[in-house]
């Protein structure tokens, strides 16, 4: 998965993404928790969007993620704003340096991107690790039915002044595998530039991110769906899922 030109067009693709769902969602959790939060990380930050929000509501966050080029975007937001937020480069994978986290998250598809069970072991323990006593980690995902039904052997497209896109989603070996094909067209002045992007993506059955989890050594596992606290959670029914799990 290449960000390094994507980084750029991502917000303006992004501009109806639910963020302040997201963020309300997070806050909700903490106070329902009745745990005192100060500090938290997102992992998989992408452009700064939720780490800018959740930095407006007084929490001292750090926002993680492997593309040097979104960092860059997301620390120029956190200047115009005059917020101090600390951005680093990391593969979640690989996440290492942090200690008596009170709160990860990791929003937006991050997780699907981690497409091997090994993988997603070590992400799972490494935040484990970072985490304070009884520190929270809060993550979505795609739910199996929403990648079969609305994702998967779908074409999706749109135009703009500036940009057009258009996005095929094919099935990969596995179910719940995805590979996502794109194809940009950017305006500069007069012409249209073209550049492809390929993501990989999998999704899993409820019961497996559960076992990874319980094997990192979590213990309290809540499942909600579509930024709903106080709904009967179905894995039929949800479009997105959110894991909260408690050290």
């Amino acid at each position: 998965m290449s960000y390094n030109r994507f980084a750029y067009i991502y917000d303006m693709l992004m501009n109806h993404a639910p963020y302040e769902q997201w963020v309300n969602f997070t806050n909700a959790l903490i106070h329902q928790s009745n745990k005192e939060i100060k500090s938290i990380v997102d992992l998989g930050c992408g452009t700064g969007e939720i780490a800018i929000r959740l930095s407006d509501l007084g929490y001292d966050v750090t926002g993680v993620d492997y593309s040097t080029e979104m960092l860059t975007a997301a620390a120029q937001k956190a200047l115009n704003r005059n917020k101090k937020i600390s951005w680093i480069k990391q593969d979640i994978r690989d996440l290492e340096g942090f200690n008596k986290i009170d709160l990860m998250v990791s929003y937006c598809d991050v997780i699907n991107y981690i497409t091997e069970k090994e993988d997603l072991l070590d992400v799972f323990k490494r935040v484990h690790a970072s985490l304070t006593e009884q520190g929270m980690f809060i993550f979505d995902i795609h739910s199996i039915y929403y990648a079969e039904e609305k994702l998967i052997n779908h074409t999706f497209a749109d135009v703009t002044e500036d940009i057009a896109y258009i996005w095929e989603c094919e099935q990969g070996e596995k179910r719940g595998e995805m590979y996502h094909y794109l194809t940009f067209f950017q305006k500069d002045k007069q012409h249209y530039s073209r550049f492809d992007e390929t993501h990989h993506q999998q999704v899993y059955e409820i019961n497996v991110y559960k076992d990874l989890l319980k094997a990192s050594g979590f213990s309290k596992i809540d499942i909600y769906g579509d930024f709903l606290i106080e709904n009967q959670f179905s894995e039929k029914n949800s479009e997105r899922i959110f894991i909260c799990v408690q050290k």
